[in-house]
């Protein structure tokens, strides 16, 4: 008989014999040494998925989870609401961009699995909206999906990178936007999920300068996500040809951004180091040659080219909340720069992969500062005088401004109560227009009660956090609330509708979004202040909030739940072995626990400079205080987790929930469900068909709801 099959039929019989319990896991330890430090690791087994008997444990803990999971109470009644809204037949626009007469938006059309690229000649509703890439045709399965497109300058051309199943390893394809029709073009590896990719279309159209990662043969294994390149691509030959341009001498963590500008040809390289934060500048002139301009550790952080043979950049050099410099192209490589915009009370935000934080168009400067949370799109003239500014709405996040018609502007806005939308800004009279791109919500927010208040840190630090209140809410101590936050690689939570909160809110909820250190909401400094050897006031910062969300009687430990993903799931793991007592229920998405072991998986290579590696004495040493792996106690009471991982993920690797399930249901604790629900066709989130997130969802939603006790 088959290993692999009597493995999973003996995993199978264990588990229909004890259904009640999840399936044992079997210790095997195995100790290493750092530092003079010994640390035993009982599951280093589990990080093997190329091992059958680690993938008959994982479908083991997964069949248990459903059959926690599929007979909570109420998850019918759940999977009809969670069903409703989220295939409900709404128009979902985002990534709406404008070139040369024409719209082009991504859509999602429930119930389709994946949105498609469509082009119109009007951002109107009643504007024809012709489909031209649907991966929904592609592929029945719905695991084909575009990670991004970026139109040709002239418009006629669209070069569309498309990946499978959550992996993230993107090729690029071109399409002709009169036709739709796909040309003999194919570039593959311009995209991953550990390093991403970027595409820049040549001044005159007839290619484009595009990130390039090693195909086979060119390196080991283990490299094939690193060492990335950027490379020319000329229409009509073969991908095998393309021209080197740079790269060879970038570092490992390479994670570029290209930007050309269509008048000059000029081209700018944006080069991250990994993903903590540190950037270097090359510029391409006119003659061929490229150039570096800024370099690691100088604190520019972004450059964007202007309209006059200069360039404008973001530096954070002695101005931790951000500044704005100018300089012409022939003065940039000498870095003679003139400040344009000082070093303000609020943070200027930049914009690795995104874009649309800075443009300089005319005139006029837009310029998007990030208010603690919220965020604001701000109007200056080249000198730095303000101008009028766009009308935006309260409390919202506004940003991704684009040039648009003739003189206009496009930007997109939304808030905690009302979904985002493309809106077109005229400064002549300064007139604020909607389009009718916009991501339509299948439910009304409106009755929904916002406000902001300050937790205090450990340290004293004031942390903010946002809360949703249902109509009549009575600050009793009673309350189901479900709280999330990130804090980490200087990312902020902005302002966002989210329609599944109808669903918490209609049951008394009250919903929480905190703002801790790590992110970016007050800048640089916020964010050095919850990374690396500073991780810790992540952790406190979010304990803070939820003791004052106690404290004022909002909730209380029996009615409180949180959830997060990714840097987010850490910060799971963090506040349930630290504060175990201070919660009812964790969900942890696709989250980091073995801090000892992360930086060995491809993607965490790049999170070095965001946690810190453990060849580092004074990084292991912060590194081990918090791992939530290595925290967790034998004998302790720790509150109910769903833990969720796709087993495609190139991001964090499923292991690491793997390893983290298996130590907490080794704990005689308090008998609180440790579950493990792992998705076998998708990743860390992006490209996951519909019908996968909303299963997800009523997942997640029934376990809270049963935790916190509420009646769906």
């Amino acid at each position: 008989m088959h290993r692999n099959y009597l493995l999973f039929l003996l995993w199978t019989l264990s588990l229909i014999a004890t259904a009640s319990e999840p399936p044992l896991t079997a210790k095997r330890p195995v100790t290493d040494r750092y530092h003079g430090t010994e640390v035993t690791d009982d599951y280093r087994w589990l990080e093997d998925w190329s091992d059958p008997e680690v993938k008959a444990w994982s479908e083991g803990q997964h069949e248990f989870a459903r059959l926690v999971l599929d007979n909570l109470p109420g998850v019918g009644k759940i999977r009809k609401q969670v069903t409703r809204i989220m295939q409900a037949k709404t128009m979902r626009y985002y990534d709406v961009k404008y070139v040369a007469g024409a719209w082009f938006a991504m859509k999602h059309e429930p119930p389709l699995q994946q949105a498609f690229l469509v082009v119109a000649d009007s951002p109107k509703a009643d504007a024809e909206r012709r489909v031209l890439v649907d991966p929904n045709t592609m592929d029945g399965s719905g695991a084909t999906t575009i990670e991004w497109y970026k139109p040709s300058h002239d418009g006629k051309l669209l070069a569309v990178c498309l990946s499978v199943g959550g992996h993230e390893v993107g090729d690029v394809k071109v399409y002709e936007t009169a036709s739709g029709k796909e040309l003999d073009e194919f570039v593959p590896r311009v995209n991953t999920g550990t390093a991403g990719g970027d595409l820049a279309w040549a001044a005159d159209n007839g290619g484009f300068y595009y990130t390039r990662h090693p195909r086979e043969g060119e390196r080991d294994q283990a490299d094939m996500n690193f060492y990335q390149q950027v490379y020319f691509h000329q229409l009509g030959t073969s991908s095998d040809d393309d021209r080197y341009e740079i790269g060879k001498d970038f570092p490992r963590i390479a994670e570029t951004r290209i930007d050309v500008d269509s008048a000059s040809g000029r081209v700018i390289a944006t080069v991250q180091f990994g993903d903590g934060g540190e950037f270097a500048h090359y510029l391409r002139d006119t003659d061929g040659c490229w150039q570096q301009f800024s370099k690691f550790g100088d604190r520019i952080i972004q450059a964007e080219f202007g309209e006059h043979d200069d360039v404008y950049v973001v530096s954070r050099a002695d101005a931790p909340r951000g500044k704005l410099l100018h300089a012409s192209v022939g003065d940039l490589v000498l870095g003679k720069f003139e400040t344009v915009l000082s070093e303000g009370e609020d943070t200027i935000v930049d914009s690795f992969w995104g874009g649309g934080t800075l443009l300089a168009d005319g005139d006029r400067l837009y310029v998007v500062y990030q208010l603690g949370g919220p965020s604001e799109i701000r109007v200056f003239d080249l000198e730095g005088k303000p101008l009028r500014a766009p009308a935006q709405p309260p409390v919202a996040a506004s940003g991704n401004v684009r040039r648009g018609p003739g003189s206009t502007v496009l930007f997109s806005a939304g808030s905690y109560t009302k979904a985002p939308c493309v809106y077109q800004f005229n400064p002549v009279d300064a007139a604020t227009t909607a389009t009718d791109f916009c991501y339509e919500l299948a439910v009304s927010l409106d009755d929904v009660e916002v406000v902001r208040e300050f937790a205090t840190s450990k340290d004293g630090t004031k942390v903010p956090v946002n809360l949703l209140l249902p109509k009549g809410l009575e600050r009793d101590g009673t309350n189901p609330t479900l709280v999330t936050a990130y804090g980490g690689y200087g990312i902020s939570l902005t302002p966002y509708a989210n329609p599944l909160n109808r669903i918490l809110l209609d049951h008394g909820f009250v919903v929480g979004i905190a703002n801790i250190r790590g992110g970016g909401e007050y800048g640089e400094r916020w964010h050095r202040e919850g990374n690396l050897t500073n991780k810790q006031n992540v952790f406190d910062d979010f304990a803070a909030v939820l003791q004052h969300l106690i404290d004022r009687k909002y909730t209380s430990h029996e009615h409180l739940a949180i959830e997060g993903g990714s840097n987010g799931g850490l910060l799971m793991g963090a506040l349930l072995t630290q504060r175990p007592n201070l919660v009812k229920a964790v969900v942890a998405h696709v989250g980091i626990y073995d801090m000892l072991r992360v930086e060995l998986s491809p993607n965490g290579a790049f999170n070095i400079t965001e946690f810190g590696t453990v060849k580092n004495p004074d990084h292991f040493d912060a590194l081990l205080a918090y791992s939530p792996l290595h925290n967790v106690r034998d004998g302790a009471s720790y509150p109910a987790v769903l833990f969720l991982t796709g087993a495609n993920d190139p991001r964090v690797d499923p292991m690491q929930s793997r390893k983290m399930t298996a130590r907490l249901q080794a704990v005689a604790g308090s008998g609180a469900p440790i579950l493990l629900r792992t998705s076998g066709d998708s990743g860390h989130g992006a490209g996951t068909p519909l019908n996968e997130r909303i299963e997800q969802e009523v997942d997640v939603l029934s376990f809270v709801f049963d935790q916190l006790g509420v009646q769906p």
